[in-house]
């Protein structure tokens, strides 16, 4: 199976480019299934029903969210009938929405995507392992569907590191989101998962993690707040990870970075070109 994961979208900048490039990465790299992190698709914080549908509507089969997940205050409310949209899993009992789903791909084939939130310099959860450990016993690779892709929404590189070895051999892909920033670490871990820190964000790199420079140097450099955090407008990066399954385990055969547009160096997968 062919799977792409793409990095938090932020702002219009990481929309646009998003709606412009996936219906033809879609169609070129014959592409089975494809995720899109949204959590800062709308003006750099949560995600609106509009823009979701958008998204869905250009080739994604599914959203996962992180810790914006209700900064549009909307998404209470319309994750309950989107079933495409997750959220992490590991919000209290209660949370609207759903931490994980199965779906079926174009092909026909099973896939189970979770969304995780860490807990290390960020906001107290509940445990995102065991949260993960449940969707995994609950619905097998190889039994219960035919790839599972783990988007772990946190800070620190060690956290995601830990949940990469904690699926290994029992997911397709655990592929980091929330820095903001690709690293150069993918790789098929030694039991068979493909791992990456962090896939970068969709957006304008001429910034600050996204957002235009003025008010986070304002900020750093004279301790002062004078106005509210803005996406960068300029030309989007589409960052995410490419990963091919073996169709008879669900595992990797080959993990790649993609890198599409923008600033930075461009990155395809080269057994899909």
């Amino acid at each position: 199976m062919r799977l792409l994961f793409i990095g938090d979208i932020v702002g219009r900048a990481g929309r646009d480019i998003v709606l412009e490039r996936l219906p033809h990465l879609r169609r070129d790299w014959k592409l089975d299934f494809v995720v899109v992190n949204g959590e800062n698709a709308a003006g750099g914080f949560g995600i609106t029903e509009a823009i979701c549908s958008e998204v869905l509507e250009a080739g994604a089969d599914c959203v996962t969210l992180g810790n914006h997940a209700w900064d549009q205050k909307e998404a209470l409310v319309f994750i309950e009938r989107e079933s495409r949209l997750i959220r992490p899993l590991n919000y209290p009992a209660g949370t609207p929405g759903r931490g994980a789903n199965l779906f079926e791909a174009q092909s026909g084939e099973r896939v189970l995507v979770m969304n995780a939130m860490g807990r290390v310099f960020m906001d107290p959860m509940d445990d995102p392992f065991a949260g993960v450990e449940r969707e995994l016993n609950a619905c097998p690779l190889g039994m219960g569907c035919d790839a599972v892709i783990v988007d772990m929404h946190c800070e620190t590189t060690s956290e995601k590191y830990a949940m990469g070895h904690f699926c290994d051999g029992r997911a397709s892909l655990v592929v980091g989101t929330h820095t903001h920033v690709p690293t150069a670490d993918a790789q098929v871990l030694p039991q068979g998962t493909a791992y990456l820190t962090d896939a970068g964000m969709t957006g304008d790199y001429d910034s600050v993690i996204g957002m235009d420079k003025g008010e986070p140097l304002q900020r750093f450099t004279r301790k002062i707040s004078s106005g509210r955090f803005e996406p960068a407008l300029g030309p989007a990066t589409l960052c995410g990870v490419a990963v091919e399954t073996d169709p008879r385990t669900g595992l990797a055969l080959w993990v790649a970075p993609v890198r599409l547009g923008g600033r930075l160096a461009e990155a395809v997968p080269a057994a899909w070109v």
